[in-house]
């Protein structure tokens, strides 16, 4: 018998509406789940990718999730793992830095055995590389056999990638396959196999409103697949609907019922009334303790001329759903996320940004490649404003096309440890 907790999509530095205090919640759902792991003495924890939220993470990120990982090697508990989209780079990973030191295994096209169970890993793969992919995976002599993947798979819903398609084309019989990508955790049966998701650790968004937890799966004479959950930071949610002349009170009164000391409060009004300004509401939440109050207004209400207040759900949102809109290529999406998103001083990004348009440009022309063949975007869901449930972007990262390893596991220098002086969140690229 084989025991593994079936964990993923992390999000590791993943600085939620800003707050440092979200940004700590998701690395201590991963310590919780490493925490649980060591106290019920299960053979591996099996990480589905999206260990990290994007492919920069913080040096504070990094050696945080590194001492998460510690913990787990000290009890001599394997960590398993695959590239998830959010965090895949296009030469060496995050996941082989922690292999290196021992951490962690990166599953791939030969088996890691634990206890009698072989576990086989597919890094997450664009859509526009998996026509070319074959399934070919080495053998194995163990009684049960795992394969390990991320993505948003058929049969479940926004599936783009058939999981029938792998099971039937793998040189392999699989028992299971372990998946991430979609937060919403679900399992179904497909053909012979358990096809499981095991969901987010912590909410990536207001959409995500059951609790956040993971699977255990136990590989047996079946695969049987059970679910516990975590102690996460509470998501109070406040669902109004106006009445005729109700207004910015009634709203206020309902966020007013519930206790909001530390929450993130997410309040969602709908019907008919008067128009409630959000700042206003947010404001009340937080006077009451909360810790982030956001405030949607689904009513289509005039507007009379004259000063308008303007409030988002989320900004940082906002605008990475505008860039994913403009279909950029993938060099064009890496410059924007070096101006935008990177930790690069602001006096510096000029020459930053001079440089990596100089290394894209000895790439040649594949890394301004059309926007059909890059991605599709970089949020949590069909949009992380619309339905941040699931993952639906391609990020790039997977280059090769064999099913045993999807990006490339050894490095040959992607740019990102040159001379560019950082604000004290600096890539560990620049301390190796």
């Amino acid at each position: 018998m084989t025991r593994v907790i079936h964990t993923g999509d992390t999000h590791v530095g993943y600085q939620q509406y800003n707050v440092p205090d979200r940004r700590a919640d998701f690395l201590d759902a991963f310590r919780q789940v490493i925490a649980d792991a060591v106290e019920d003495d299960v053979d591996a924890v099996v990480h589905a990718g999206d260990l990290f939220h994007d492919r920069r993470p913080t040096l504070t990120d990094i050696m945080g999730t590194l001492d998460v990982l510690e913990t787990l090697s000290d009890a001599g508990i394997p960590f398993l793992a695959v590239v998830g989209n959010h965090e895949a780079k296009r030469d060496a990973q995050w996941l082989d830095l922690y292999e290196s030191l021992g951490l962690a295994t990166r599953l791939g096209g030969d088996p890691t055995v634990i206890g009698d169970t072989a576990f086989y890993g597919l890094d997450f793969v664009p859509r526009s590389q998996r026509d070319d992919l074959d399934y070919d995976f080495a053998p194995h002599d163990a009684d049960a056999a795992a394969l390990v993947t991320h993505g948003l798979f058929q049969p479940f819903d926004y599936g783009d990638w058939d999981a029938a398609e792998i099971l039937t084309e793998a040189s392999v019989d699989f028992d299971a396959m372990l998946l991430g990508d979609n937060h919403d955790p679900g399992k179904q049966r497909v053909d012979d196999a358990w096809v499981t998701y095991c969901g987010s650790t912590e909410r990536a968004s207001a959409s995500e409103r059951e609790d956040r937890g993971y699977n255990i799966v136990t590989f047996d004479d079946e695969v049987r697949i059970t679910r516990r959950g975590l102690d996460t930071r509470e998501f109070v949610f406040v669902d109004v609907e106006l009445g005729p002349e109700e207004g910015v009170e009634r709203v206020r009164s309902r966020v007013g019922q519930h206790d909001l000391e530390e929450a993130v409060v997410v309040v969602s009004i709908d019907g008919d009334g008067e128009p409630v300004t959000p700042a206003s509401v947010e404001s009340f939440a937080l006077e009451r303790g909360a810790l982030v109050a956001r405030v949607t207004d689904h009513r289509e209400i005039a507007v009379e001329e004259g000063e308008t207040e303007v409030s988002f759900a989320d900004p940082d949102d906002a605008v990475t759903e505008r860039v994913r809109d403009l279909g950029l290529s993938e060099a064009a999406r890496d410059i924007d996320e070096t101006i935008r998103a990177s930790k690069v001083a602001d006096a510096n990004v000029k020459d930053e940004v001079e440089r990596r348009v100089r290394e894209l440009v000895d790439e040649g022309a594949d890394a301004f490649g059309t926007a059909a063949e890059a991605s599709d975007g970089e949020t949590d869901g069909a949009t992380e404003s619309d339905d941040p449930s699931v993952d639906v972007d391609e990020a790039a990262g997977a280059d090769d096309s064999t099913a045993a390893a999807e990006t490339p596991r050894k490095s040959t220098g992607d740019g990102e440890d040159g001379e560019a002086q950082t604000d004290g969140q600096a890539s560990v690229e620049e301390f190796l």
